[in-house]
């Protein structure tokens, strides 16, 4: 399986901690790093503009990196968040939703109505996952129905706050 979608072919400085990223797959995203700078200690040294300046591709396309490969983001996590950041929903969404749900794959593919496959494309960010998945997803969440057959009652909020306490 290619991996092309997560390697990344150029990395561009821009202005107020922002990046223009290239992928090998021909797409091409801007990111915002500026919270993530402020929020997490460990990027804390690139709220130096002339650290920031210096990020490059890193090992195998696979990351960006700042001096040494101590400080570096990597490509996958920073397309998830530019897809997020630019309105879309991004494949972390989907890993993180299987993982709650404690569903497998044939289980999840069965209760969204896709086949295995594509869900596979989603989760590994493949494919761009359409709004109508994850709406489904939130739905699931939101009813989790027992069995194949799908409920005939929305829970309300109250209802929904006791199933999820």
């Amino acid at each position: 399986m290619s991996r092309d979608h997560f390697q990344l072919t150029t990395v561009a400085v821009l202005p107020d901690y922002r990046l223009r990223l290239i992928y090998a797959d021909g797409q091409e995203f801007e990111v915002d790093l500026g919270e993530w700078i402020e929020t997490s200690p460990i990027l804390h040294p690139l709220k130096d503009a002339a650290l920031f300046a210096q990020a490059k591709i890193g090992f195998a396309g696979r990351s960006v990196e700042w001096i040494t490969d101590e400080l570096d983001l990597g490509a996958d996590n920073l397309r998830n968040l530019a897809i997020e950041q630019a309105g879309g929903i991004g494949h972390e969404r989907i890993w993180n939703w299987l993982h709650e749900t404690g569903l497998t794959l044939d289980q999840a593919a069965s209760a969204l109505g896709i086949s295995r496959r594509m869900l596979i494309y989603y989760r590994d960010g493949e494919k761009p996952i359409p709004r109508s998945i994850w709406l489904a997803c939130l739905g699931w969440e939101a009813v989790r129905p027992k069995g194949e057959s799908l409920p005939r009652h929305i829970p309300t909020a109250r209802e929904y706050a006791a199933l999820h306490a």
